[in-house]
């Protein structure tokens, strides 16, 4: 697919956001004892910590900072949102690599947390991750409307759920043993890679306070990237390495799992990935010049290389 290079400004605006974002989930993941706070448990903090600090985009914490400053909204609330998604994304993944799913040794090209530690460890501190991402969002200190946290805990709770990602990772272990038609693969993608994505970009609304139409257009905006984040996933488990990726490649072949790349090919593949940007583009038409970044985003995702 041919591509733009990437403005440099995006790039910087990424690892910004990032270093926010790794800055506020230090002090949410600190193990010491705080305001006469119940000791946190040392070996279950590690664990925790080792499976939220260890790098990564943290593309998700910046599409809900960029989508809220389309609303001039507050940015210490939308960090903290922000925040609390990523814990809910990296429970995902310290979950995912376990042996009863994708049974991974590497993430982020560091061992995953059951080989750093134990299953256990890296069940408890999945599950202790996310219930916390919603003690982030509903706690006081998130200063948003009593309202406005309300929704987002909904919403955030939607999204992560059976009707979301864990429902879309059922699906997913099911695929392995009965492949599914174009429709069900799609339907797996928007659950388990795609809701986050989109609760990334309807956060930026809510916290925000903007208008339904606007609410429901960067929702569709995460739709489409949602996808175009997973066809450019199960594009490079084909075309990859292990090595630039941070994590094993070709399980998706191994296992005989059906993808839209194994069933169209690395060609329609990346002419869909360009389609998906293009409607992304014309969904924050309407936003203008503000919205310069998230557009970025959405090429950003489609080209990645890990």
């Amino acid at each position: 697919m041919a591509t733009d290079v990437l403005r440099p400004d995006f790039e910087t605006a990424l690892a910004i956001r990032a270093r926010s974002v790794e800055v506020a989930l230090e002090k949410l993941l600190d193990d010491r004892v705080r305001n006469g706070e119940i000791v946190r448990p040392e070996r279950l903090m590690a664990a925790m910590r080792h499976g939220v600090l260890n790098g990564g985009k943290r593309l998700r914490p910046f599409l809900v900072m960029e989508s809220s400053a389309l609303f001039s909204a507050d940015k210490e609330p939308a960090l903290r949102v922000a925040a609390a998604l990523e814990c809910i994304h990296c429970y995902s993944l310290v979950h995912d690599d376990l042996p009863a799913m994708d049974n991974d040794d590497l993430r982020r090209g560091q061992p995953t947390v059951h080989r750093a530690f134990d299953e256990a460890a890296a069940i408890l501190a999945g599950d202790s991750l996310l219930t916390y991402a919603f003690e982030i969002v509903a706690s006081e200190e998130t200063e948003l409307p009593p309202s406005t946290r309300a929704k987002l805990v909904a919403a955030l709770a939607r999204a992560a759920g059976h009707g979301g990602m864990a429902g879309g990772q059922i699906l997913d272990l099911a695929a392995e043993r009965r492949k599914p038609d174009e429709a069900g693969i799609i339907i797996l993608q928007a659950m388990k890679t795609g809701a986050l994505i989109r609760f990334a970009c309807e956060a930026g609304a809510i916290i925000g306070n903007a208008t339904p139409e606007d609410r429901e257009r960067l929702a569709e905006y995460g739709a489409a990237i949602g996808l175009a984040f997973q066809l450019a996933d199960d594009l490079l488990d084909v075309t990859a390495d292990a090595t630039s990726m941070g994590k094993a490649t070709g399980k998706d072949a191994a296992a005989g799992k059906a993808t839209l790349v194994s069933l169209h090919g690395v060609a329609w593949t990346k002419k869909q990935l360009h389609g998906l940007v293009e409607q992304a583009e014309t969904l924050l038409e309407p936003f203008g010049a503000d919205a310069t970044l998230l557009k970025h985003a959405a090429r950003f995702i489609a080209d990645r290389q890990s």
